[in-house]
This record gives structure tokens, C-alpha cells and sequence, in this order.
């Protein structure tokens, strides 16, 4: 018997650990998405438009090279957005995610082992030196505006010359 109300914890944190994945997934089914095991897609005649209105995100209207995709997934929908704009701006959209923390630099390059920009025909972000990055989850700091976006993060990349490249992805 001791080694029953030994398990039962472990049993209840596991049990515990499963709801709380599984309550920050989308309900309901979604036509596109498929749960066959086929690979993921790009979802054609999608881009910016669609990418920003899912993140709640405003391009700005001086913003050029304004790139977005969203690719179909058997899980989760992977959102992209990219633009040029200056430096304030980018800082500005970075705030209004409302991470815990601010736009931080990482001191490395990171490789990413997905080429999700480059389907845009960018360099991957975390590959740029000297990028300032910052991620959330909305439903965790209570952005209602953003309930249906389980992670955003964004990326910023100094070009020079008052221009910052913009990366977003959210799923």
C-alpha cells in the first residue's frame, strides 16, 4: 500500500502536466489542418495580410518590403511577418507584445534548424549577428487581443540608415 500513495503524486503531477499542454492548444477543428501525418505546407494565396491580422499586428503604413506566409501544420499554424522600418517603430511593435522582458541581444548567432524566412527569401533572423529578440505567450500575460495566438516572437535586425528588418512568426 506504501508504494501506491507513493505513486499516486507522480501520477497526479503527470495527469496535472497533460491538462495544462493541452489546455493552451486551439479548439475545435480546422478544415486545412490535417492529423494524417502529411507534411506541413505553405498555404497558397496567403501573406501578410492574413499573417498580420492573425498576430493583431498594424504594418506601418511607411514600411516596405513587406513579406508574410503562413504554413499549414497538423498541429499548429505557423504565422510570418517581415518588413523594413525604422528603429523606433520596430522597438514599439516589439513593446506591444507585451513580453515580460524587453527586446534583448543575443551575443551569438543561432542557427535555426528550420528555414521558415527563407521561404520569404530572408535570412533566417537568429543567424544575423547583433539581432534583438523578445517572445510571449499572449494567453499567459492576458493580451486578449492576441487569444488566439499561443506564442508570437519577434526579431529585430539594425540594416543601417535608419532601417530595422522586422521578423515575426507566431503559432
Amino acid at each position: 500500500m506504501h508504494r501506491r500513495s507513493a505513486l499516486r503524486p507522480h501520477l497526479l503531477a503527470a495527469l496535472g502536466a497533460a491538462l495544462l499542454l493541452t489546455s493552451c492548444s486551439p479548439a475545435g477543428a480546422d478544415d486545412r489542418r490535417t492529423t494524417d501525418g502529411r507534411a506541413p505546407h505553405w498555404e497558397k494565396g496567403t501573406g501578410a495580410p492574413e499573417a498580420a491580422t492573425f498576430m493583431k499586428v498594424a504594418v506601418p503604413e511607411s514600411a516596405t518590403e513587406v513579406k508574410g506566409a503562413v504554413q499549414i501544420n497538423p498541429q499548429e499554424d505557423i504565422h510570418l511577418l517581415s518588413f523594413v522600418t525604422d528603429e523606433r517603430t520596430a522597438v514599439r511593435i516589439g513593446e506591444d507584445l507585451r513580453s515580460e522582458e524587453p527586446l534583448r541581444t543575443r551575443n551569438q548567432a543561432t542557427p535555426s534548424s528550420s528555414e521558415l524566412f527563407g521561404h520569404l527569401g530572408l535570412t533566417e533572423p537568429g543567424s544575423e549577428k547583433g539581432v534583438r529578440w523578445a517572445g510571449v505567450c499572449p494567453p499567459c500575460v492576458g493580451d486578449n487581443r492576441r487569444s488566439k495566438v499561443q506564442w508570437i516572437e519577434i526579431h529585430v535586425v539594425v540594416l543601417g540608415a535608419d532601417r530595422t528588418r522586422v521578423y515575426l512568426q507566431a503559432f
